[in-house]
């Protein structure tokens, strides 16, 4: 505890000199930056550049130079405690899920307070400041080490993504290459062949979707919505609620519990393209329905009239479950 403090108070001290050093093309845990920022900038620049280099980075959190990451550190202060402290964080041993204890020379505790910070320092001098210098005409999205690369011809994309390797093996870094891949924004009005027609940033999955505005005709466009991964991810964790064994519990109770998880999947995931959030709001009204059929000893087995008792409730207190309030709603 008193060693997470003491990051805390370190990173505290460091930030207000790191961050107005930072790029606005660098979002992961900055002051007023935000993921759904960097979401929008990439939906934005989607529509203007043809291509995108989804980059990927080796087991960055565990390979980050410790020399390179002390020179960037001290190149923003040389207050001894705070070197001292940063040598001591970076060098603390590793103890494996076995229990042996293994020394570290590369890399950063992932889950320390201080290390998104350091991390973004690192990577500040090893991509953001390097691509501003190098290839300024060249658009990106940093937040932390996801990061995606925009550019307009296929052949500047493979030129460019050479360049981004080379830069990061000079750092001790590699790209993953499995995972790094050249995307082509295929749309309505772009309607080359490619391979890859979609990736993945921070949870939204960029690919065609149909969009319809009023009053208008409908068309394809480029756009983000919620990744099939983050889909699995909150079924998985609607499991762990075991909302049908809790019949001893009222609906009131039910939702209080439930609620605030909702709300944070609806306040990320329904900003672009909130009808790809809706089959996971759906699930969520048939386990909801599973829980009112063990409840009431008169709705088991009958899954359409406990839909139907569920819907009367919907309509009776729209905003008692958060997704309610979203269109959302059992039928009744």
């Amino acid at each position: 505890m008193s060693d997470r403090i003491a990051q805390m108070v370190a990173k505290q001290y460091l930030e207000p000199y790191l961050d107005p050093v930072f790029l606005k093309d660098s979002y992961g845990y900055r002051p007023k930056k935000s993921a759904l920022e960097a979401v929008g900038k990439t939906r934005e620049r989607c529509w203007r550049y043809d291509w995108v280099i989804d980059l990927d980075i080796k087991g960055f959190f565990d390979n980050i130079s410790h020399d390179l990451l002390k020179k960037a550190v001290r190149k923003h202060t040389s207050c001894r405690w705070i070197l001292l402290y940063i040598e001591r964080w970076l060098r603390a041993p590793i103890r494996k899920v076995n229990g042996a204890i293994e020394s570290r020379k590369r890399g950063t505790c992932q889950g320390s307070v201080i290390s998104p910070l350091l991390a973004n320092l690192f990577l500040h001098y090893a991509f953001d400041r390097w691509m501003k210098e190098k290839h300024p005409h060249i658009p990106f999205q940093r937040y932390t080490d996801d990061i995606v690369v925009h550019t307009e011809t296929e052949e500047e994309a493979e030129g460019i993504k050479r360049k981004i390797e080379k830069r990061l093996e000079e750092c001790q870094l590699e790209l993953n290459q499995s995972k790094t891949q050249i995307v082509y924004c295929k749309d309505g009005r772009r309607k080359g062949r490619h391979e890859n027609t979609k990736f993945t940033f921070l949870g939204y999955e960029f690919r065609a979707r149909k969009v319809k505005i009023k009053g208008q005709k409908s068309f394809t466009g480029f756009n983000p919505g919620v990744s099939r991964e983050a889909k699995t991810k909150m079924t998985r964790k609607m499991r762990t609620w075991k909302l049908h064994l809790r019949s001893q519990v009222t609906i009131e109770e039910l939702a209080k519990a439930i609620n605030p998880v909702i709300k944070g999947w609806i306040n990320y995931y329904s900003r672009y393209y909130r009808t790809a959030l809706r089959p996971v709001l759906t699930h969520l009204n048939e386990r909801l329905v599973r829980w009112v059929k063990r409840k009431c000893k008169r709705f088991r087995g009958r899954f359409k009239r406990a839909t139907y008792w569920l819907g009367k409730i919907a309509k009776s207190n729209p905003n008692l479950f958060a997704h309610w309030t979203h269109n959302c709603k059992p039928a009744a």
